[in-house]
C-alpha cells in the first residue's frame, strides 16, 4: 500500500476492517461484510461503552444521524443521495460506507457534462466485436453494472453534473434492478443483467449546482436524500482538520508540529470570512471559494509542505497567511480586494488587541497580497 499515492479506504483500513469482521456477530443484510452496527462504528469510531478489545478511530466527523440514515437506506432497496455544499465530506462518507459494506469503494462513475449512458451501463471492446461479434465476453460493463452483477455498492459522483439523459438511465436501474442489452440475442439469458442482493447506488450532488441539471421527480423518488451541512461547530471542524493533517504528515513522513494556536488562527479566519460572505450584498463581494472545511485543509496542507521544504521545518503564522491568500485568491482583483479588506478590517484590530500569531499572520497576508497584486 505504501506505493499508492492514495489508497482507497478498504486498503487503508484493511486491518481494522478484518478485525471488525472477525468480531461481528450481528445480523447482516444481503451480502454485507459488516453489520449496520459495525458499519456505523467503523465510520464514527468506537467508545469505551462498545466494549471492544481495541479502539476504532473516527474517520468521518458530523452528526451520527446522517450516517445512521445512510446505512438504513443502503439496507433497503433505495438509492442514497448525499447532497451538500462542496467540501462537506460527501464523497469521503460514500467511500467509507462502500468500504465497510462490500470492501470495494472504487466502482465509481464521475458525473460530468461528458458522461454518457455507456458510463453507467456498458460499452463494447471494438476489436473483440470485429473478431467474434457482440457477446457478453466483448461487453465492457460500467462500474454500476459491475456492482449490480456482484451485489455491491456502485457510486455516482456529482450526479447533477451529468445530463438529464444520463440521469434518466439510472431510473430503470434503481427501480427495475436490471439492465437490458438489446444488442445480444433476445433468446439468450445474456441479454439482461440482473442486480444481485446487496446492490445499491450512493450518489453525491453539490447543492451549489442547483439549476445545472436538476434531478427529475422520477429520479428523486428513487433516492433517499441525506443533506450534509457545512460544519460550523469550531470543535468539530478542528477535529476534522487535525485528523486530515495528521494523515498528511504520515503520508509524507514529515515530522512537523502544527501549533494549536495556529490551528485556532486558521479556524477563526475561515469563520470570519464565512460571516463576511453571509453578510455580503452581492456575489462580487464574496470570495469565489466555498470556504469549506476541505479548503481549510488544503490551506494547511500547502503551509505545512512549504514549511517542510522551504522553511524552518516549523509552521509559522506568516506561512499560513501566505497559503490562505494564495489558495483563496482565485479572481483578480475581486478576491484580493476582499482578502485585503478582511486583513485591514478584522485581522489588524485583532493583532493590536491580541498580538502574538495574529501580528505575524497580518504581515504574511499583506506580503502575499502585495506579491499577487
Amino acid at each position: 500500500m505504501s506505493d499508492l499515492l492514495r489508497a482507497p479506504a478498504e486498503l487503508k483500513y484493511a486491518d481494522e476492517l478484518d478485525w471488525l469482521e472477525s468480531v461481528d456477530n450481528n445480523p447482516k443484510p444481503f451480502s454485507w461484510r459488516l453489520s449496520p452496527k459495525m458499519v456505523r462504528l467503523f465510520v464514527l469510531g468506537s467508545t469505551p461503552s462498545d466494549g471492544l478489545d481495541r479502539s476504532v478511530a473516527q474517520k468521518w466527523f458530523g452528526d451520527p444521524s446522517f450516517v445512521e440514515r445512510s446505512i438504513v437506506t443502503l439496507a433497503s432497496d433505495r438509492g442514497l443521495l448525499l447532497i451538500g455544499d462542496p467540501g462537506t465530506g460527501k464523497s469521503w462518507l460514500a467511500e467509507l460506507l462502500s468500504a465497510a459494506i462490500c470492501r470495494n469503494s472504487t466502482q465509481v462513475v464521475q458525473g460530468t457534462a461528458g458522461t454518457t449512458e455507456d458510463h453507467i451501463k456498458y460499452s463494447w471492446n471494438v476489436s473483440m466485436v470485429i473478431a467474434k461479434g457482440q457477446s457478453r465476453e466483448s461487453m465492457i460493463p460500467s462500474p454500476i453494472m459491475t456492482a449490480m452483477e456482484t451485489g455491491t455498492i456502485g457510486r455516482f459522483e456529482e450526479l447533477t453534473r451529468s445530463t438529464s439523459d444520463v440521469q434518466d438511465a439510472l431510473i430503470s436501474i434503481l427501480s427495475e434492478k436490471y439492465v437490458s442489452v438489446p444488442e445480444l440475442d433476445s433468446d439468450s439469458s445474456d441479454n439482461i443483467v440482473f442486480a444481485k442482493p446487496g446492490f445499491s447506488i450512493i450518489a453525491t450532488a453539490n447543492s451549489r449546482d442547483r439549476g445545472v441539471n436538476d434531478l427529475s421527480s422520477a429520479l428523486k423518488r428513487r433516492f433517499n436524500f441525506v443533506r450534509i451541512p457545512v460544519v460550523t461547530n469550531k470543535k468539530s471542524e478542528a477535529e476534522i482538520v487535525r485528523f486530515r493533517t495528521e494523515e498528511l504528515l504520515r503520508r509524507h513522513q514529515i515530522e512537523l508540529e502544527v501549533p494549536p494556536t495556529l490551528l485556532d488562527v486558521l479556524l477563526q479566519s475561515f469563520a470570519d470570512l464565512r460571516a463576511s460572505a453571509a453578510a455580503a450584498g452581492s456575489e462580487d463581494e464574496k470570495l469565489e471559494s466555498a470556504l469549506s472545511t476541505a479548503e481549510q485543509i488544503g490551506v494547511l496542507e500547502d503551509a505545512v509542505l512549504h514549511s517542510n521544504f522551504f522553511g524552518e521545518r516549523a509552521l509559522s503564522a506568516r506561512t499560513l497567511a501566505s497559503s490562505l491568500v494564495g489558495s483563496l485568491a482565485r479572481r483578480e482583483p475581486e478576491d484580493l480586494a476582499i482578502l485585503n479588506k478582511y486583513l485591514h478590517g478584522v485581522v489588524e484590530p485583532r493583532s493590536k488587541q491580541e498580538g502574538g500569531s495574529w501580528t505575524e499572520f497580518l504581515d504574511g497576508g499583506r506580503d502575499a497580497i502585495a506579491t499577487l497584486s
